[in-house]
């Protein structure tokens, strides 16, 4: 996926460091599995959505950011990449989720399209911010 969006050069993470975020006793994030058979009728993982909960102040309720979707460009626009993101609504969530949040980068014409498809809107008005560097500066990103 980081070398999809040209970010190959920003990651950090390991294997080790996405076992104890991801699956460990302290969860930061959920992830989703997209299957499908491959050559020979092998099941194999084609895709993944990683999101996480968050909270909306305006609607008053938990919400769902979508951190990441991927799906191995070969199995784009079959029923795997809907299987994996159809699962978002089915979240484990106490509450049904007011919103759901993600970020495309703006040159992402496919994903734009694809989530347009499913009704998705912009908000244009918005700016994200990131603040890693300031953080790795001050000592206090690991």
């Amino acid at each position: 996926m980081a070398d999809y969006e040209r970010l190959a050069h920003e990651v950090v993470a390991t294997e080790d460091s996405l076992r104890r975020t991801l699956f460990g006793p302290r969860a930061a994030a959920e992830t989703l599995l997209a299957y499908a058979d491959v050559v020979g009728a092998v099941v194999a993982p084609v895709g993944f959505a990683l999101f996480f909960g968050n909270y909306s102040t305006f609607l008053g309720q938990a919400g769902v950011y979508l951190e990441d979707l991927f799906v191995l460009p070969a199995f784009r626009g079959q029923a795997s990449a809907a299987r994996c993101s159809g699962g978002w609504h089915s979240w484990p969530l106490n509450v049904r989720p007011g919103a759901w949040r993600w970020a495309v980068l703006d040159w992402n014409e496919p994903a734009l399209k694809f989530y347009r498809a499913m009704g998705a809107q912009s908000m244009d008005e918005w700016t994200v911010h990131d603040d890693r560097a300031a953080l790795s500066a001050a000592g206090r990103l690991k």
